[in-house]
Parts: C-alpha cells; sequence; structure tokens
C-alpha cells in the first residue's frame, strides 16, 4: 500500500457568506465566492503549500463548492503535477435551502446549546451526518493507497467542520474532544504527517475553546 507521506486539508479563504449572512437568502450556499480578502488569502497559503509539496507529485479533492474551486486554483500549484477531483462528501454541512437569516440565526443559537455535532438544522445536515459521510469519503480514500503509483500528497480542499470531522474521524476522537475544538480560520491548513511507526500525527493542533466534557470512560 503506497500510503502518501502527509496530506494536507486546507479550508476555503473567506466568503461572502462569512461577511455578510444576508447573502444566504439571495443565493444558493454552494454558489457563494470568496471575497477579494479570500482570494488573497488563498493565494497566501499557495506560497507554503508549493513548498511543502516541492517537485512531488499530489492527488486533490476538492468540495463541489464555488468557493473551494477557487481557493484550489488560487493555491497555485502545478497543473502537471496535481491530479485534481470534484468529491460531494467534502461539501459544507448542509443548512437547508434559500436560507432565512433570522432563523439560522435562532437555529445556530439552539446548535450551541444543544451541541454542534448532535444538533441537526430544519431541512438540513447534523454534524454527526456530516461525520458519516466523511467516514464514507475515508475509506474512498484508503483504498486508493492501493495504487502502487498513489502521490506522496494528498490535499483536501473544503470547510471548517468538514476538517475538524475528518481528523475526528482519522484519529477517534470523541464526540467530546470534536466539541471543545475551533474551526481554522480562513484559508488555514493543517497537515497530517506519516511517521517510521506508520501513523500519522497532525504538524499542529485546532484550537481548543473549552475543555472536553466526556459523559464517562470511554470518551
Amino acid at each position: 500500500m503506497a500510503r502518501p507521506r502527509r496530506i494536507v486539508l486546507i479550508r476555503h479563504g473567506e466568503s461572502a457568506g462569512n461577511v455578510d449572512d444576508t447573502v444566504y437568502e439571495r443565493e444558493p450556499d454552494h454558489a457563494l465566492s470568496l471575497t477579494d480578502k479570500g482570494l488573497h488569502q488563498a493565494r497566501e497559503a499557495g506560497g507554503p503549500l508549493r513548498e511543502i509539496f516541492g517537485d512531488e507529485s499530489v492527488s486533490a479533492y476538492v468540495s463541489p463548492y464555488r468557493r473551494t474551486h477557487q481557493t484550489f486554483r488560487a493555491l497555485g500549484l502545478d497543473p502537471d503535477r496535481v491530479r485534481v477531483r470534484e468529491e460531494p462528501r467534502l461539501r459544507e454541512q448542509d443548512w437547508g435551502n434559500w436560507q432565512d437569516r433570522d432563523d439560522v440565526r435562532l437555529q445556530k443559537a439552539y446548535r450551541d446549546a444543544y451541541g454542534h455535532f448532535f444538533y441537526r438544522f430544519a431541512q438540513g445536515e447534523s454534524g454527526a451526518d456530516v461525520y458519516d459521510r466523511v467516514g464514507a469519503f475515508l475509506e474512498s480514500l484508503w483504498r486508493s493507497f492501493e495504487a502502487p503509483d498513489h502521490p506522496p500528497n494528498v490535499l483536501i480542499v473544503t470547510h471548517g467542520l468538514t476538517m475538524r470531522l475528518f481528523c475526528m474521524r482519522w484519529f477517534h476522537w470523541s464526540v467530546a474532544e470534536f466539541e471543545s475544538l475551533a474551526n481554522p480560520g480562513n484559508a488555514e491548513w493543517r497537515v497530517l504527517l506519516l511517521g517510521d511507526d506508520g501513523r500519522y500525527t497532525l504538524d499542529r493542533p485546532f484550537e481548543r475553546w473549552r475543555e472536553p466534557e466526556p459523559y464517562g470512560i470511554s470518551g
């Protein structure tokens, strides 16, 4: 099995929805574009990532949203060294269609009280639902490692919650641990590095905003 030496997860740059939540009343979430600041953030992230990858090939997976595609393009990776695929299972958590601003704000307050992992948005998804589809993607990703010529690098361009859930699934974090961690900032990345012992480690942790509160010893 040709496991990659590194798996890079990056959140999209700042989008129109990050600065103005009324935009969801006029545009579907998947169609939102990066702001000028978001494009700059993605271009700035591209320099260090190009240094990380060097002359090596990359297998890239991109969420099907406009802002993630724009982020990927702005990274400026060498197209001759990158195999890119759109991956719907890496999309943002579904909050429902044509969102009403006041209703979404109310539901976010409910989610904060109920828990980000378990709360399901009306006509949308819970964090647990996203966890399940990320798990299905991971199964496909592991099968791809069976190819003897698999690139030494994997790049995943996705969303903040999806990044945390990917790591939760990969490292077998508990729900309590997931709930204690904050999303990365726009165009922030994390790297899973393959060690000599055959295990992957995270290059740096996610910011913790509270201590985990498990229900029992297994958490």
